[in-house]
């Protein structure tokens, strides 16, 4: 016989909407444990701000809010994007030389000075739940209309903020 367990219904948040969540211990200590709102942490950011909610290692997951256009963006390696509240244009560049942007010995996302020098690749309009490959070797950048949220899987740069006395004790 099966037991029935009491079933929760799936929430999803939005920028506009969302409640703080809270973390039910299986096992261990809550001190073992961060957990952070990526609604909330992008309803308190800055536009392409590039906020750290989660890390493994040297890699980064980053809460952004999206709202206009973005500077243009390149890593030296391949990073990916989805889309988690509304809709966010990213446009995308083939650099002609992209050491002249990033080093490979250089982790995380950079900022490209000026417009990228190379050919247009074309874009692709995220909605919730899609996502897409920033790769390397092309500057990309975003373009929201409205506010929207965006999770970015990178490594840990310079133009990664942490904030985790604040997300943790808001």
């Amino acid at each position: 016989m099966l037991e029935t367990v009491n079933q929760r219904p799936t929430i999803f948040g939005s920028l506009s909407s969302y409640q703080k969540g809270e973390i039910q211990l299986v096992t261990g200590s809550a001190k073992e444990y961060a957990f952070s709102n990526i609604f909330e942490v992008a309803s308190h950011a800055k536009p392409y701000e590039k906020t750290v909610v989660g890390k493994n290692l040297e890699y980064v997951m980053e809460a952004i809010r999206a709202e206009g256009t973005s500077h243009w963006y390149a890593a030296s390696h391949d990073e990916f994007v989805i889309c988690m509240d509304g809709e966010v244009r990213v446009e995308f560049v083939k650099l002609a030389d992209p050491s002249s942007v990033t080093s490979p010995d250089v982790e995380g996302t950079v900022a490209v000075k000026g417009e990228p020098v190379g050919r247009r690749m074309g874009y692709v309009v995220l909605r919730r739940g899609q996502q897409a490959l920033l790769p390397q070797g092309a500057a990309y950048r975003f373009i929201s209309g409205d506010p929207s949220v965006l999770l970015q899987q990178t490594m840990f740069g310079k133009l990664s903020v942490e904030r985790w006395g604040e997300i943790c004790y808001r």
